[in-house]
């Protein structure tokens, strides 16, 4: 089964692993990688055989460590109805995100996309989409129905991006319900998937203002990311001079 998380065509691909088939040259020997001693630990996997998620600076992630003890998932920074953000430097962000949730959402929604796949230029492809479906919703049916069909999966990419609990963890750790209904790791993050839409249609414009305000605070924008620039500085002048006997 293809990992959920390479699926998602707002994550960036990570680099895949290497399987041990690649195609050899001819004339050339391959070794094969020595094997583990006795009693020591082999490489982590998942318990469903899955690869590990990766975080925004690369740090691999999974869903038990090596001694067999669980990750635990990082809170979102600021609440679903923190509609003001939080008194912090990132203050004046939080309004900006507020105002253009309330007014404009389809600018707030493109701008999360683009930072989420810190790539220039995919800010129209996802903005006039969800353009057009807020006007088709609002016009034959009264509310924006159909824009969070299209935008909930910005919300699953930025939980998977992070390590970010969904709302059934954060039901769990809250009140203790919600914990053990779905045993499976593939059956939870579907069901967390569920959650996902289900917080887009009915809290959409809180949905996308938690969202800006968590990338902003963690990604900065792919339009600041100045190249690094070499500046070659001449070497001093040099004079020569008799050492002392």
């Amino acid at each position: 089964m293809a990992n959920s998380e390479e699926s998602n065509p707002l994550l960036p691909k990570q680099p895949e692993a290497d399987d041990g088939k690649k195609a050899t040259k001819p004339g050339t020997t391959t070794t094969s990688p020595p094997p583990v001693a006795a009693g020591k630990l082999s490489p982590p996997q998942g318990p469903t055989g899955l690869p590990f998620r990766w975080t925004a600076d690369g740090w691999a992630l999974g869903n038990a460590s090596v001694m067999g003890e669980p990750f635990g998932r990082s809170q979102w920074d600021s609440s679903l109805f923190a509609c003001l953000g939080r008194n912090d430097e990132f203050c004046s962000s939080d309004l900006e995100v507020c105002l253009l949730g309330s007014v404009a959402p389809c600018v707030l929604y493109g701008s999360n996309v683009e930072r989420i796949g810190s790539d220039p230029g995919t800010f129209a492809n996802h903005c006039l989409p969800y353009s057009g479906l807020y006007l088709i919703g609002n016009s034959f049916f009264g509310w924006n129905c159909l824009a969070p069909w299209f935008s909930y999966p910005s919300r699953t990419a930025i939980r998977r991006k992070f390590n970010l609990e969904g709302s059934c963890e954060a039901l769990a750790r809250s009140c203790g319900c919600c914990g053990s209904i779905v045993e499976d790791e593939v059956q939870r993050e579907q069901c967390e998937s569920v959650c996902d839409l289900a917080t887009h249609i009915f809290c959409h414009a809180c949905a996308l203002c938690q969202e800006g305000r968590e990338l902003r605070r963690k990604l900065p924008h792919p339009g600041f990311n100045a190249q690094p620039v070499l500046v070659m500085i001449p070497p001093g002048e040099q004079t020569m001079g008799r050492g002392g006997a």
